[in-house]
């Protein structure tokens, strides 16, 4: 049986499958990536919830394996020469697990540099910004009265759905026909803005056609409905 004690974060998650992938997250944009692409190629795993309301993130186990203090991590027990794999950022993840099981990224080189470039899209842009707005828009940030920066994230976040709604003109998913990683990092960030951080109307959703009915498709496959609410809270 695979020993995973030699991790910290062990102690207060305990694996209780540590010949599985071991997740330690919560059903944020970013936590929800990993648990959707890890539904979608079937992998098994074991989740664990963080609880973040409760800085459950900035503890030292956590903090042992995610230095940044952010949700999600991972330890594949069965990572590269056979070795426990720990890794954190949810982009980084993503592109492990594709790797790892030869899904849901191209095998044309071109075309893997393509879906990376989307994947960085997001993790640079799409998340930041729209994490900023919520901020703004829907949480602390709402109570200042410069309204400046709430103005500053709604135009760039508008931008940035632009951006999407360009590329997805006349395509299915980012990729094209192709589900992909791309799809996966950006789901659950849309989905968020008009969601969980209520700012369709601030932002325009309505002018963006071709990103709702991305996000529409999206959501509708089974995967994703069951990794949005994953992990499960105790």
């Amino acid at each position: 049986m695979t020993d995973l004690s030699a991790f910290p974060i062990n102690a207060r998650w305990p694996a209780q499958h540590p010949d599985r992938l071991q997740l330690y997250s919560t059903a944020t944009p970013n936590g929800v990536k990993v648990s959707i692409m890890l539904e979608e190629i079937g992998l098994p795993y074991e989740p664990h919830y963080v609880n973040i309301g409760q800085d459950e993130s900035w503890t030292p186990e956590f903090l042992s394996l995610n230095p940044n203090g952010k949700i999600p991590s991972i330890i594949d027990p069965n990572g590269p020469d056979g070795k426990p794999l720990p890794l954190f950022e949810s982009g980084a993840i993503l592109l492990y697990l594709a790797e790892k099981t030869g899904k849901l990224l191209p095998n044309d080189a071109a075309l893997r540099y393509e879906t990376i470039q989307w994947v960085f899209f997001q993790m640079a842009s799409v998340g930041p910004m729209f994490g900023q707005l919520g901020f703004f828009h829907k949480f602390a940030g709402r109570e200042i009265s410069d309204k400046r920066p709430l103005e500053r994230y709604r135009n760039e976040s508008r931008r940035l759905l632009g951006v999407l709604e360009k590329r997805l003109d006349g395509r299915k998913w980012i990729m094209g026909d192709d589900y992909t990683i791309a799809d996966i990092s950006l789901l659950g960030w849309v989905r968020n803005l008009i969601g969980f951080y209520e700012a369709g109307e601030l932002v325009g959703f309505a002018d963006f056609g071709n990103v709702a009915a991305w996000l529409e498709r999206g959501l509708a496959r089974p995967a994703v409905q069951r990794g949005l609410n994953i992990p499960a809270k105790p």
